[in-house]
């Protein structure tokens, strides 16, 4: 499949399909639009996406469903998402972003990582990021992180522990804590009181 990146949302392509269905599967994209109420510009994106993925064909002004998109209107939720999925993985742009989830620390990407590898395939990068995560997350192919920013392969690698301070290993048993003093309180006994440090016997 040719290099492209999405322009429109998971749900705004599936408005379109459920649309085309409903003309039995082929329409003349201007009629589309008018049932839609829109200008046909403004649902050439989620066309264009849908015929990258080759659920559509568009000829001569006309978009009619493909095998696959016919096989895609009658599957389960589940089953399209599976569809979804392995076309995205096709595409230039998400086998690339796939690849680079692969090989990085943690399999992890930050959004400026993501951004930069958009840029190279997407004329406005900045436009493309958002709909490129959604896709990804509504198909599973990646998960993506809003606190840290970070896109997250499906199974990426646990985060580092950190090592303990002066890289010596943690106490394997409880430690007593230190008294204001720096030293550690005596040990009791059993009734609670401090218990007698050893004497020394003098030698017979």
């Amino acid at each position: 499949m040719p290099t492209s990146y999405p322009k429109c949302s998971p749900t705004e392509m599936q408005g379109l399909l459920v649309l085309v269905n409903a003309h039995k599967g082929s329409e003349d994209v201007a009629l589309l639009a008018d049932d839609l109420d829109l200008e046909i510009d403004e649902i050439l994106p989620a066309l264009d996406f849908a015929e990258v993925l080759g659920l559509v064909k568009v000829r001569e002004g006309r978009a009619t469903f493909t095998e696959l998109g016919q096989r895609y209107m009658a599957s389960s939720i589940r089953e399209r998402k599976n569809i979804l999925r392995e076309q995205l993985k096709r595409t230039t742009l998400f086998r690339t972003l796939l690849r680079a989830l692969e090989g990085s620390p943690g399999r992890r990407l930050t959004d400026e990582q993501l951004l930069q590898i958009v840029s190279v395939t997407a004329a406005t990068a900045d436009e493309a990021v958002q709909n490129i995560v959604n896709w990804g997350r509504y198909t599973g192919l990646f998960r993506y992180d809003p606190e840290q920013h970070l896109l997250v392969a499906v199974r990426a690698a646990p985060a580092a522990q950190k090592p303990p301070a002066g890289n010596r290993p943690p106490p394997s048993g409880p430690v007593a804590p230190e008294t204001s003093g720096g030293r550690r309180p005596a040990p009791k006994d059993a009734s609670g009181e401090a218990a007698a440090p050893p004497v020394a016997t003098a030698p017979a």
